[in-house]
């Protein structure tokens, strides 16, 4: 045998036993042994995987933290950092980062739930006027969990137009361009491409409400923009209650 080894008075399992527990296909089990999702795994004589009772929880864990939609890439690398250390028996690291993962699907769900509200009203025509105390970009930026060159990019991109200050010339960030960096935000980190978005924002600037339910070129004709929030909002809330139950 190689790798590690088993007690001969524990119970070892077969590549079946894992599947059928874990509600996989074998070749599932396989692939989180290749991706790094378990511990090494014993072999025996004949060269049959041998498991124990850790892989098949580590099993469990992983099916729980990597199944279903992914709400971004930051939430997706969070998942697979604390699955590998899990699988590496850092299991301190791997509370610690479970604690960390919760925090941050609660956070885009926080800015989720702001772009939802601000799209609502954009869609409806009440969007709010602009005070006469506007955010620098840094300060969007942070107000949206984005970074200035990301909102440059979408700026260039014809996503968003930001009035500049006459005296020196800086941008300025009122509720209606914060709102709007949110939806963009959103609507990015949900997989649609930036024409797409830059659709959407056109639709919504001309009032075109009737047609939003086209402009995302979405597979199905339910899927407008205001579905495209709320299935956002249900993966957030979906990633949420799976990472809850890690801990």
């Amino acid at each position: 045998m190689t790798g590690i080894y088993v007690k001969k008075n524990s119970k070892i399992l077969r590549t079946t036993d894992i599947a059928r527990t874990a509600g996989v296909h074998p070749n599932t089990v396989r692939k989180y042994e290749e991706w790094g999702f378990l511990p090494p795994i014993a072999r025996s004589a004949n060269n049959y995987r041998e498991y124990s009772r850790y892989h098949l929880e580590q099993m469990r864990l992983a099916r729980l933290a990597m199944h279903g939609g992914w709400p971004g890439s930051r939430i997706r690398r969070s998942a697979l950092a604390l699955v590998r250390a899990s699988a590496a028996r850092e299991l301190a690291q791997a509370v610690r980062l479970a604690k960390n993962h919760i925090q941050l699907v609660k956070e885009e769900r926080a800015q989720a739930e702001a772009a939802a509200d601000y799209l609502e009203k954009w869609v409806r025509g009440k969007i709010p006027d602009r005070p006469s105390a506007a955010a620098s970009i840094r300060e969007a930026a942070r107000s949206v969990d984005s970074t200035p060159d990301a909102i440059r990019g979408w700026e260039r991109n014809g996503l968003l137009r930001v009035p500049r200050n006459p005296k020196n010339g800086y941008r300025e960030y009122g509720p209606r361009e914060i709102g709007r960096l949110r939806v963009i935000r959103m609507l990015l980190r949900a997989g649609y491409s930036t024409m797409a978005v830059l659709r959407v924002v056109r639709a919504l600037e001309r009032g075109t409400v009737k047609k939003m339910r086209r402009v995302l070129d979405t597979p199905r004709p339910e899927e407008d923009v205001l579905w495209a929030a709320d299935h956002w909002l249900s993966t957030l809330s979906e990633q949420e209650a799976r990472a809850r139950k890690i801990l």
